[in-house]
């Protein structure tokens, strides 16, 4: 069975500034995809948060980019901010919502978006992931380790069907295109791009062997369509599992260290990835530091079985205490680099504003 699994996501407003989706947003959420199933629209569906974002996931046989899926994440979000975010105001109530129309696909609209196409195979573990309080490229660094490299992921040392490697779609946010790039062969020119995330974004990953696609992550840069900030892109990722792919372990492996976003307070600072149980999908301190929730799920004939909430562990205990002390050295730098993000970064938030105001006081040295 050709099944697509759909995640799409939308900040229409926040409990307290930017903590926490209201438990209103989701239970409307949930109402509106329980009707879509019941009409035969979707098989399945899955609506959770990430900090103060909303969490669609859908299963269905439409395909990717499909118009009335769109249609139906777009519409929950607008009614959920109309019935719910609006009349309690919620802070920054439907801020992801860059536009009034609707124009069949919600991808330049301001919410984001994973979506994956695939036949299911005997057993069918996906993984998704959901960040807040970050950008798309917050996951080059997790789908290299997981992907490429041997020392997080052993299969592809000692697993015949992963022994080959895989191909990784680079989108360059700037220029609008796209590249392919092989592992292991050209890992260090993967490297090259991808170490720049706020340009470079990985799209998509497919097993060598067959094109078989393996991740799929939103790349909705909301500052480069607004041309401002509106807050911070908070992407989403799915990833399938185990048979051919990395195992569950492998994949949650790259999430062991905390490495350092770009994100967290105003959209303009750096900090930890910090991996949460659901219980704990809130961002505090700073706004943050920046989260990201897991929830694994089997897949049959469509339907989601699960969750497993998959930080929702003490072996990641660690992490987290790792992820306060990197927090609490980088606050130290207070409004200084490397902890403020550089210049051209900076382009998009409410800082030129500022500098723009002292132009005039600069005379010629």
């Amino acid at each position: 069975m050709r099944v697509t699994v759909s995640l799409i996501k939308a900040d229409i407003g926040g409990l307290a500034g930017h903590s926490v989706v209201h438990p209103k947003l989701e239970e409307l959420a949930r109402k509106k995809l329980q009707e879509a199933k019941e009409t035969g629209l979707i098989i399945d569906y899955y609506v959770y948060h990430a900090g103060d974002d909303l969490q669609l996931l859908m299963t269905h046989t439409k395909g990717e980019n499909n118009p009335e899926i769109h249609k139906l994440a777009w519409d929950t979000f607008v009614e959920a901010t109309e019935k719910v975010s609006k009349p309690l105001k919620l802070y920054g109530a439907g801020q992801d919502l860059l536009s009034d129309t609707f124009s069949g696909n919600v991808r330049g609209l301001g919410p984001g978006v994973a979506e994956m196409e695939f036949e299911e195979r005997k057993s069918e573990p996906i993984l998704v992931f959901s960040a807040d309080k970050t950008e798309p490229g917050a996951w080059n660094f997790k789908l290299y380790k997981i992907f490429a490299d041997p020392f997080n992921t052993a299969g592809l040392v000692i697993d015949p069907s992963m022994h080959d490697g895989f191909i990784f779609e680079v989108l360059d946010l700037i220029e609008d295109m796209y590249v392919l790039m092989n592992t292991p062969e050209e890992s260090y020119d993967l490297l090259a791009l991808i170490g720049t995330p706020g340009r470079y974004v990985i799209r998509k990953v497919y097993r060598k062997s067959d094109r078989e696609v393996a991740a799929s992550a939103s790349v909705q840069r909301l500052s480069l369509i607004a041309g401002r900030y509106v807050g911070k892109d908070d992407p989403v990722l799915i990833v399938r599992a185990q048979h051919g792919f990395p195992a569950v372990g492998e994949v949650l492996e790259a999430f062991a260290f905390p490495h350092l976003v770009a994100g967290w307070m105003r959209g303009s600072h750096h900090g930890p990835l910090m991996p949460v149980g659901l219980k704990d999908a809130k961002c505090t301190r700073f706004d943050g530091p920046p989260r990201v929730v897991g929830l694994g799920f089997q897949l049959h004939n469509g339907i989601l079985e699960g969750p497993v909430d998959l930080f929702d562990d003490p072996a990641f205990d660690y992490t987290r205490r790792m992820a306060e002390e990197i927090a609490d050295y980088m606050r130290r730098h207070g409004p200084f680099m490397p902890h403020r993000l550089g210049p051209e970064e900076m382009e998009y938030t409410t800082l030129p504003g500022v500098l723009e105001k002292l132009r005039t006081r600069f005379k010629k040295a």
